[in-house]
């Protein structure tokens, strides 16, 4: 039998990372084993233990990277309220829905992979840094309202992130017009506007 080819890669765990990260895109986050990303990276069933206790804690660490650069470009969108918290709103929207495309297997992995958030307090930390910019945002764009009917700023940002994930679900994954002649961008930007004129903050 022929001897295994020595491993070149000289980072066995972000080979391991990028070789997990491949399988989630084209088979979900249940379709991957440790052993298929050893064997995609090259390298034997047991190489990955150096690194991973196991097939969850790759995953885990996929969806921390997911949750890190989703929290930078919700930060970079929303851009502290500027010019002004309507268009910023506007751009948290475009920009969950940009990353859920273009990022589809952190995506898959950060929020359809079944993980216990509340067993990893550094992954619960990185999910709540984009969370935390939605809240600002709650929380800017209904600063004008009475107190009395100003929504809690959290629950406020639960809606907001429920509606754009389900139109992520629905219609962005997909083929356009599959599900809806109308684009997943103007789905969520007329569920939004609808929204904010329920709690009076825009007009007609």
């Amino acid at each position: 039998m022929a001897a295994r080819r020595p491993y070149h890669h000289g980072n066995l765990r972000e080979a391991l990372v990028e070789a997990a990260i491949g399988l989630i895109g084209e088979t979900g986050p249940q379709g991957f084993s440790l052993a298929e990303a050893a064997r995609r990276a090259g390298v034997s069933p047991a190489a990955p233990y150096r690194h991973f206790k196991g097939r969850d804690d790759l995953l885990e660490e996929i969806a921390k990277r997911g949750f890190d650069e989703f929290a930078e470009a919700m930060e970079a969108a929303w851009d502290e309220g500027r010019p002004n918290p309507l268009a910023a709103f506007a751009r948290l929207g475009q920009t969950y829905l940009d990353f859920a495309r273009q990022r589809p297997a952190y995506y898959v992995a950060m929020f359809e992979s079944e993980l216990s958030l509340a067993d990893n307090p550094d992954l619960w930390q990185a999910s709540e840094r984009g969370f935390a910019t939605l809240i600002r945002a709650a929380e800017a764009l209904s600063a004008p309202l009475p107190k009395d009917r100003r929504p809690p700023p959290r629950m406020f940002a639960n809606h907001i992130w429920a509606l754009s994930h389900g139109v992520v679900e629905l219609f962005a994954r997909g083929k356009r017009g599959t599900r809806s002649p109308i684009s997943a961008e103007d789905m969520l930007n007329s569920g939004v506007l609808i929204y904010l004129r329920g709690l009076g903050l825009i007009g007609d």
